[in-house]
C-alpha cells in the first residue's frame, strides 16, 4: 500500500470518529445551554418507551466527567476500526451499537436508564482485541497490546461493587464486551490478514532447476535446425 493510500485511510477514521464524538458533545451542549436532559432516550429494559434507548443512549451522558471519560477511547477506537476494516466499518460499528442496546434493554435492570457510550466502547474494545489475537497479524496484535495498556482497567466495569458511590450500568459494559467477541469471530477473515509463507523443499527446487535447465539445452540436430532437438540417429554400415 502506498503511502497516499495509508494517509487517506487513517485521515478517513480520524474524520469518522471526529464525527461521533462531536454529535456526543452538541447534545451534551444543547443540554447544558437549554437547561434540559435528553436521559429519557436511554434504555429502560423490557418497556416500549425504553426502545429509542437502543439508537440514542450511546449519545447522552449524565454529565462532563461521564462524557469526557467516554470520548478519548471511542474516538481511538472508532478510527482505527475504520482504519482496520474500512469497508465493514460501518456495518460493524452499527451493529455493535444496536446489539448493544438491544441486549442491555433485554437484559438489564428494569427501573433505570441506562445512557453513555461506554456500552459501544466496550464492544470496540473487545472487538479489536480479539480480532487481534484470532489473526496474529502484527498489525492488529500491536494494537490489542495497546488497548490492554491504555483501557486493561476497563475490566473493573463490569463489578458495581467496586464503584459504591457511582451509578454504573455495568449490563452495558458487560453487554458491549459479549457482542464485540462475538463480531471479532464473525468478521475473523475481514481486515488485515497474517501473512501465509509457503517454504519449498531443497530437493524439489534441486530437481525442478535440473528440469528446466535440460528443457533449454540446445538440440544436437545440426543437420535440420527446424527439426526438434533430442532425436535420435540411425547409421547403417555396409557389410565387407
Amino acid at each position: 500500500m502506498t503511502y497516499p493510500e495509508e494517509k487517506r485511510k487513517l485521515l478517513t477514521g480520524i474524520y469518522s470518529a471526529l464525527i461521533v464524538v462531536a454529535v456526543m458533545w452538541l447534545i451534551k451542549a444543547i443540554e447544558l445551554i437549554a437547561g434540559i436532559s435528553f436521559a429519557s432516550l436511554g434504555v429502560l429494559p423490557l418497556q416500549a418507551k425504553g426502545l429509542a434507548g437502543i439508537l440514542f443512549s450511546p449519545l447522552i451522558h449524565a454529565d462532563l466527567a461521564h462524557l469526557s471519560a467516554n470520548s478519548a477511547p471511542m474516538f481511538l477506537l472508532g478510527a482505527a476500526l475504520v482504519y482496520y476494516y474500512r469497508k465493514e466499518s460501518i456495518t460493524i460499528f452499527t451493529i455493535l451499537w444496536l446489539v448493544t442496546g438491544l441486549w442491555v434493554w433485554l437484559f438489564a435492570r428494569g427501573n433505570s436508564y441506562h445512557i453513555g457510550a461506554s456500552g459501544v466502547v466496550y464492544a470496540l474494545a473487545t472487538f479489536h482485541f480479539t480480532g487481534g489475537v484470532i489473526r496474529r497479524e502484527p498489525g492488529l496484535m500491536a494494537f490489542s497490546m495497546l488497548i490492554i495498556f491504555l483501557y486493561g482497567s476497563m475490566i473493573w466495569g463490569f463489578f458495581p461493587d467496586f464503584f459504591p458511590q457511582k451509578n454504573i450500568s455495568w449490563e452495558s459494559h458487560l453487554m458491549g464486551a459479549v457482542a464485540g467477541v462475538i463480531m471479532a469471530f464473525f468478521y475473523r477473515k475481514s481486515g488485515p490478514q497474517a501473512k501465509v509463507y509457503e517454504w519449498v523443499d531443497e530437493d524439489e527446487d534441486e530437481e525442478f532447476e535440473e528440469f528446466e535447465t535440460s528443457e533449454n539445452q540446445p538440440s544436437e540436430n545440426t543437420e535440420n535446425p527446424e527439426e526438434p532437438g533430442n532425436t535420435i540417429s540411425y547409421h547403417y554400415k555396409e557389410k565387407e
